[in-house]
């Protein structure tokens, strides 16, 4: 007999249930069948259907709207983000190592897909990339932060690859890099200045087609969080 990872053949339910959807080609948004037609469907009980249907909601993968239906939820990764958050505040001293986690993930992302942003950006003054730049410029004068800034500027640079995945992915990484950094008291003056800096440099070797000062400042950019965790800087990877 298989081994059913979940209780109570939910596991083999809710991939009846994805598979169901995947037949359909049904899209984040699109209602589901009746819960009598999936009942009849996956030839399972109610209950189980029911606890099916919970599991896939607290994934994102359904969307449950009281009084309207069931509906092919947004796929975010935000049961991602609610996981390795809750990880660290069952331990809270693992904060600084999934900090630092995250920063290494974030940066081979980021060197990895160097090559495209540089080749999308090159000779191109991106205005709204500039003034996320200008802003962190000016925040981090005054001793300031710039959260928002920041993290519109990794998505829009998102954006302008069209890679939706990336930009769920930064999107993902930088709420877990925003809840935990606070707790661990971390960010100064002179790392405000430094980052907000690299982010300049960044956009700067984009717009002028060089790879390698790119990759440079990016690994300049994730030095400061580094340096207050005290782990060395990342090193640029090899084109």
């Amino acid at each position: 007999m298989d081994h059913d990872p979940l209780p109570g053949g939910r596991w083999r339910t809710t991939t009846a249930i994805k598979e169901l959807m995947l037949a359909r080609g049904l899209k984040p948004g699109d209602p589901m069948p009746t819960e009598s037609e999936l009942v009849e469907t996956t030839g399972v009980s109610r209950s189980k259907l029911r606890e099916a249907v919970r599991t896939l909601t607290a994934l994102d993968i359904l969307e449950v709207r009281h009084g309207t239906g069931t509906f092919v939820g947004q796929m975010s990764m935000r049961p991602l983000v609610e996981g390795m958050v809750f990880r660290g505040v069952l331990a809270p001293g693992d904060d600084a190592t999934m900090l630092t986690q995250v920063v290494e993930v974030r940066t081979g992302l980021d060197l990895g897909l160097a090559p495209r942003i540089v080749e999308r950006l090159a000779g191109r003054d991106d205005t709204e990339l500039r003034a996320c730049v200008q802003a962190m410029v000016d925040a981090a004068g005054r001793g300031e932060s710039f959260t928002t800034e920041d993290r519109t500027f990794h998505l829009t640079l998102a954006e302008r690859l069209g890679n939706d995945l990336y930009g769920e992915i930064v999107a993902a990484f930088w709420d877990i890099h925003m809840t935990v950094a606070p707790r661990l008291g971390l960010a100064g003056a002179r790392d405000l200045t430094d980052t907000a800096l690299a982010h300049e440099r960044m956009l700067d070797a984009a717009i002028a087609g060089d790879i390698d000062a790119y990759r440079a400042a990016v690994v300049d950019h994730y030095t400061p969080i580094l340096r207050m965790l005290g782990q060395p800087g990342p090193a640029p990877r090899d084109a």
